[in-house]
C-alpha cells in the first residue's frame, strides 16, 4: 500500500512572512515526509508518541490541542486518552496530566454521549462489542471493534462500527477460493464494490465478497452498526489495504 501524504500548511499559514524557512520545516519536512511515513510506523502510533512526548514536556497549549483532535482522527478513543494521560501522569508528573486532562475533556466531550449510545447498542446485540480495533485502525475512518467468536474451522469475528465509521477500500486477495463472508447482527450499514452501487446491510443481511474484488463496508451515519466476518479459506491470502473512502462518496449514500 502506497504511503499516505500528510498535507499541512499551519506553518505558512502563520509563519510563511515571518520565518519562512521554520514553515518550509514543519509542513514539507515534519508533516511531509516524517509524519507520511505510514509505512513505518502508522499514524496512531505517532499521535501516540506525539501527545506523550507534549504532555511529559508540559506542553499544554493549542499545539496539544491539535495532536489530541489528531489523535482522535486517527483513533485514540475517550477511554483510552484518559488511561494514556493516567499513565503519563505517574512518569511525568500529576499536575501535568491534570493540564492535559483539561484539554482533553473537551477534544472528547461529544464521545460521553457515544459511549452511552455504544452501550444501549450493546444491550441490543447478541454478540459483544469486543475490544478496540487498535490493530487496523489505520485503515478505518472513525472507531470500530473487534470480539473474536471463533477461531477453529473458520475463523469469525463481530466487527462493531460507531456511525459513519468505515473501512478503506480494501481487496481480499486470493489465488484460490478466499473472499469474505457478512451477516449483518445489529443496527445499519452499508456494503460497496468498485463500479457498484452500495447494498444496506441490516440484521440478517449476507454479503458474499469475492476474493480479488475491490469493496468497502461500514456504518451507516444514524446510528452503530455490527456484522459477523466469515474469512473465507483460500490460498496465498491476504488483506490489501487501500485508500480511504472519502466523506464525498460516502455522504452521497444516506
Amino acid at each position: 500500500m502506497a504511503q499516505e501524504k500528510i498535507v499541512q500548511t499551519a506553518g505558512r499559514t502563520q509563519l510563511g512572512e515571518f520565518a519562512p524557512k521554520f514553515a518550509e520545516l514543519n509542513d514539507d519536512v515534519l508533516f511531509g515526509e516524517v509524519w507520511s511515513r505510514t509505512d513505518k510506523l502508522g499514524l496512531r502510533d505517532r499521535s501516540l508518541v506525539t501527545v506523550t512526548s507534549l504532555i511529559s514536556q508540559g506542553i499544554t497549549d493549542n499545539s496539544l490541542v491539535f495532536h489530541l483532535q489528531s489523535a482522535k482522527k486517527n483513533g485514540i478513543t475517550r477511554t483510552e486518552i484518559a488511561e494514556i494521560i493516567t499513565h503519563i501522569g505517574f512518569y511525568a508528573g500529576w499536575p501535568k496530566a491534570w493540564a492535559a486532562f483539561n484539554l482533553a475533556k473537551g477534544v472528547w466531550a461529544e464521545d460521553a454521549t457515544g459511549e452511552d449510545a455504544k452501550a444501549t447498542f450493546q444491550r441490543e446485540m447478541l454478540f459483544p462489542i469486543g475490544e478496540p480495533n487498535t490493530a487496523y485502525a489505520e485503515y478505518f475512518i472513525g472507531n470500530s471493534y473487534l470480539a473474536p467468536v471463533s477461531r477453529e474451522q473458520v475463523s469469525v469475528s463481530n466487527v462493531t462500527f460507531e456511525p459513519r465509521c468505515r473501512n478503506n477500500w480494501h481487496i481480499h486477495r486470493a489465488t484460490k477460493g478466499g473472499g469474505q463472508m457478512l451477516i449483518g447482527v445489529a443496527g445499519r450499514g452499508w456494503y460497496q464494490e468498485e463500479g457498484k452501487p452500495a447494498v444496506e446491510i441490516l440484521p440478517g443481511t449476507v454479503i458474499h465478497i469475492p476474493a480479488n474484488v475491490k469493496h468497502w463496508h461500514g456504518a451507516a451515519s444514524d446510528g452503530w452498526f455490527a456484522h459477523l466476518a466469515f474469512e473465507v479459506p483460500g490460498e496465498n491470502t491476504s488483506n490489501e489495504w487501500l485508500e480511504p473512502v472519502t466523506d464525498e462518496e460516502y455522504d452521497k449514500l444516506e
